[in-house]
């Protein structure tokens, strides 16, 4: 059965014109199969529900801006043994973000703390939820930029939107009091309201000194830390595991004796 042009306008008018993809697929399974009238609408909707999925999924990836497609799939837990790898398998389930609960990735540079949390965000985004991703230092420039052209209330807001903000690479030098200011205010705001990520190659206890203001330093990470889950990292490197090898120098030439030179002449 051929589809017709006014078929395809409806459908197009509808919004349901990707339909047209598998319509065809469908009829011929609907006659092999000797499908009822339901049975195949019911196919039809069904792919309808899967493509109109993948493409919001593939725009809460996009929206969330990591920085690679990361998951706990290609996550590398035996390089990490400090990890529960069920404690974090029940982090990606979610229900951290439902209890509006934190997450503190923390360890030494290469232990994974990016790629964990870009994991996490990965399986947030799968289940429906938003997220953005963000580096400290980004975060912090854009926020001075948004004082500078008075669009700090919008910039705010957007940071406050999704259901799970990460943090990467909190803490890697001390802040200013502007600085100090944004974080608090992004801390508090969504204290109790939308879930946090922050990865840091300092513990919590020493992130006071980077705070100018040990009063603001204080009630930010009592919102903070204590109501989060404390992933501690531990392991080489993978930076220095992937790093190439340094290949070793060919062995020099034996030096010939006095006899084995008159023999080659």
């Amino acid at each position: 059965m051929s589809i017709t042009a006014a078929l395809t306008s409806q459908l197009k008018a509808l919004k349901l014109g990707r339909m047209l993809d598998t319509i065809d697929v469908r009829l011929a399974q609907a006659r092999d199969d000797q499908l009822g009238y339901l049975e195949f609408l019911q196919l039809l909707l069904q792919d309808e529900i899967e493509r109109r999925k993948t493409q919001s999924l593939r725009l809460r990836l996009q929206r969330a801006s990591f920085e690679e497609p990361k998951t706990l799939e290609d996550f590398d837990f035996p390089a990490n043994p400090s990890l529960n790898p069920a404690a974090v398998r029940d982090l990606a389930t979610g229900l951290f973000i439902e209890r509006r609960e934190h997450v503190l990735l923390y360890g030494p540079a290469g232990t994974g703390k990016t790629h964990l949390a870009q994991a996490l965000g990965h399986h947030a985004c799968r289940t429906g939820r938003s997220v953005l991703f963000l580096k400290a230092a980004k975060l912090f420039r854009v926020l001075q930029a948004a004082r500078a052209d008075n669009s700090w209330e919008v910039e705010l807001r957007r940071l406050l939107a999704p259901d799970l903000l990460i943090i990467d690479d909190f803490g890697l030098k001390p802040m200013t009091m502007t600085q100090a200011e944004d974080f608090y205010e992004i801390v508090a705001e969504r204290h109790l309201r939308s879930s946090i990520i922050v990865t840091s190659n300092r513990p919590p206890g020493d992130w006071l000194p980077l705070f100018p203001d040990p009063v603001m330093a204080n009630s930010a990470l009592d919102r903070l830390a204590h109501n989060a889950h404390h992933l501690v990292m531990k392991g080489e490197s993978y930076r220095k595991k992937m790093r190439p090898q340094t290949r070793q120098p060919a062995t020099p030439a034996t030096e010939l004796t006095e006899g084995q030179t008159a023999q080659l002449r």
